[in-house]
């Protein structure tokens, strides 16, 4: 596979591609490889395989020789990005920022190397702006032109808020690859508009335009948009049994995207397990994915123990035991749920609890307000289909 394929593999929007074959012949020319980049917000603690759809593309290119740039968009985040938004988006502050950067590069890590990879803070640019440096920017671009963004012009129509500073996030990511000098840059489709953005603002500042690469988005475990808010993303952090037993519950239409995307899988192997029995597909994604995060032996122990716990109805071997203080009273079954971790929420435990998801020592409890007494031995636990707890 040449440069210009293994740049392109997945695309969906490749502006300009006869532009990105000159740059990549001048670059060779020149003895040089393209500086690739791609922005991160840290607007939540935690990346999820949704943002491993780029993050891979990127290993890819690096792995070619290529100089990936990541941005940290520590400066961004607390603008917030208004794609695929149909409200005002809250502004986070520097210190929200500033936590949920913490485990940003560790994670990338799982993916890129870091060693090779050029990391910086939009922030080391953006803070030494001046007012008027910043109203200089802003006049790089019309109103008419921002509003061509089709998530303002819904929102518009839909008398929705649109804050002033919203119009300044394309402008800003724009900018990052004005001061980086940088050759491509990718992002999901939804990111097209800001990365043209960036196009435009490297050639008034003189550079040539940067090459824009958009690649698809894929949906969470219940088709919506992946997030960990809507409890339907699988996190890079997550271990690999928990990672498999995720994607056994994906839905069947989604997994030629997700095998495609997430996997080096060849086409030819993807369409004869597509053509079979949807559970070996499953079982073949979960192990492929839990093994490029965790190990090719993870994964197949992961595939292994699924296979025994919910085929042979056996329980996990490694099922963990926390001791912890108990009420002379007892606690409220939804409340134990989220104080031992197995909910994010109350409400998450009891929306679990009456859908019939919580066993305690093999018994479905259906009612959150149980009270749950001290036990005389350790109280087994199942919370949903995955998550097994022995609580003393």
């Amino acid at each position: 596979m040449n440069d210009l394929e293994i740049l392109t593999r997945n695309a969906v929007d490749v502006i300009e591609s006869t532009d990105l074959k000159k740059r990549l012949d001048h670059a060779a020319s020149k003895g040089r490889k393209l500086r690739v980049k791609f922005g991160m917000d840290p607007s939540s603690p935690d990346l999820h395989v949704g943002h491993a759809v780029q993050l891979l593309r990127l290993r890819a290119m690096q792995l070619a020789g290529h100089q990936i740039v990541l941005i940290v968009g520590d400066a961004t985040a607390m603008v917030g990005d208004p794609s695929g938004r149909n409200k005002l988006r809250p502004q986070l502050t520097r210190e929200e920022v500033e936590k949920n950067l913490v485990t940003y590069q560790e994670q990338a890590a799982r993916v890129l190397d870091m060693s090779k990879t050029e990391v910086h803070r939009n922030s080391e640019w953006f803070d030494k702006m001046r007012f008027e440096d910043v109203l200089r920017l802003a006049g790089k671009a019309t109103v008419a032109r921002m509003l061509e963004r089709d998530t303002f012009e819904k929102r518009m129509e839909a008398g929705e808020a649109i804050g002033v500073h919203e119009f300044l996030y394309p402008l800003m990511q724009g900018w990052d690859s004005v001061m980086i000098r940088s050759d491509v840059e990718i992002g999901g489709t939804d990111q097209l508009f800001n990365l043209l953005v960036g196009r435009e603002l490297q050639e008034k500042e003189g550079q040539p335009p940067q090459i824009c690469l958009t690649f698809p988005l894929i949906n969470g475990l219940d088709g919506r948009k992946m997030s960990k808010s809507y409890g339907n993303s699988i996190g890079l952090t997550e271990s690999a049994g928990e990672m498999f037993g995720k994607v056994m519950s994906l839905g069947d239409d989604v997994m030629g995207a997700w095998f495609r995307l997430l996997t080096d899988v060849p086409e030819s192997e993807v369409t004869a397990l597509l053509a079979g029995h949807p559970r070996t597909a499953k079982a073949r994604l979960g192990e492929e994915i839990a093994s490029f995060f965790h190990g090719r032996d993870a994964g197949r122990a992961a595939s292994e123990a699924f296979d025994r716990q919910f085929r042979d109805r056996e329980l996990p071997s490694d099922i963990p035991e926390v001791t912890r203080e108990w009420p002379a009273d007892g606690v409220p079954l939804a409340v134990l749920l989220r104080e031992l971790g197995l909910a994010p929420s109350s409400s998450e435990a009891r929306r679990t609890v009456e859908q019939g998801g919580v066993k305690l020592d093999g018994e479905v409890q259906r009612d959150p307000k149980f009270v749950v007494q001290r036990p005389a031995a350790p109280l087994l636990i199942q919370f949903g289909k995955r998550k097994y707890l022995r609580v003393r």
